[in-house]
């Protein structure tokens, strides 16, 4: 098993469970009445506006708030691929980030503004954003199940305020073996657009990328996924019928409940490539085991 420099150092951005901006920590009693001291995670308000123009107000828990505008935008079909973005301002005291482009948008006819909450819905969707499923089509790619079995275990050991914390979902971009970009937020959707946020920010060609999620293989994991131009999309946790039907339409590649040496693929199985033995693999063990684990979170 890799030791800590083996794959960290891999990591261009990965959670800082240790920053004190992120979380906190509370006194409480636990099951027997004996005093526990317990460390949460913070939530706070960022109001996002697009030129002149506001937005949205997103509880987030406040780090890469110009990854999260920008894929933000970029999910809700407010910005494409390609844009010219010449800043992106971020005012910590009054909880604002604007993105600013050399042409004025206008957005009032779609919108009505609403604060996302906490919670994994979506609060919000503006556009069609089905119709990335019927415009896109994904780039062949190839999943080697040794890929996989290493990802897992890379991603289920690196620290983060999931494992200190919880109550939080995290989201990977990775390149084969190597887990690149580790973005933590109190909502799925968050995390999902730091990365495509980050994505736009470099202009990284997401074709050769895996996704990995945390959180539910739902339809808008599905074509947020797709959006970005990803084709793997792999989860901890389970799925939901239509968002198996959308991938499979998508030629997503669509995996769910990979823990250890398990897995299981509903869609884009002929991206597999099977170079290992599941038998080799250990099974992933209790104290790696993130909350959650005895269920799809």
């Amino acid at each position: 098993m890799p030791t800590g420099g083996d794959f960290l150092d891999d990591y261009l951005v990965r959670p800082d469970p240790a920053a004190a901006r992120l979380g906190a920590t509370v006194r409480g009693i636990d099951q027997t009445g004996a005093a526990v001291e317990t460390r949460v995670v913070t939530e706070r308000a960022l109001t996002l506006y697009l030129n002149a123009q506001e937005i949205v107000t997103m509880m987030t828990i406040g780090d890469h708030p110009d990854y999260l505008a920008l894929g933000y935008l970029l999910n809700q079909n407010m910005l494409k691929r390609g844009d010219l973005v010449e800043a992106v301002d971020y005012d910590e005291e009054l909880e604002v980030v604007v993105v600013r482009t050399p042409e004025r948008t206008d957005f009032e006819q779609k919108l009505k503004k609403k604060t996302l909450t906490s919670g994994c819905a979506q609060g919000t969707a503006f556009g069609d954003l089905m119709e990335a499923i019927d415009e896109i089509e994904l780039p062949k790619a190839e999943l080697r199940t040794s890929w996989l079995y290493a990802l897992t275990r890379k991603i289920n050991t690196t620290p983060s305020l999931y494992l200190e914390a919880g109550a939080i979902h995290g989201c990977v971009l990775c390149e084969q073996d190597k887990p690149l970009v580790y973005m933590e937020d109190v909502g799925r959707h968050n995390a999902v657009d730091k990365v495509a946020g980050w994505l736009f920010r470099h202009d990284v060609d997401p074709g050769r990328m895996i996704f990995y999620t945390t959180g539910r293989l739902t339809s808008e994991m599905v074509i947020k996924t797709v959006r970005m131009g990803i084709p793997i999309l792999v989860s901890r946790s389970g799925f939901t019928e239509w968002g198996v039907e959308l991938a499979r339409k998508a030629g997503l590649t669509l995996i769910g409940r990979a823990r250890g040496k398990r897995f299981i693929a509903l869609s884009g199985e002929d991206r597999i490539v099977f170079d290992q033995d599941p038998d080799s693999v250990e099974d992933e063990g209790g104290k790696h085991r993130r909350k959650g684990a005895g269920g799809d979170d």
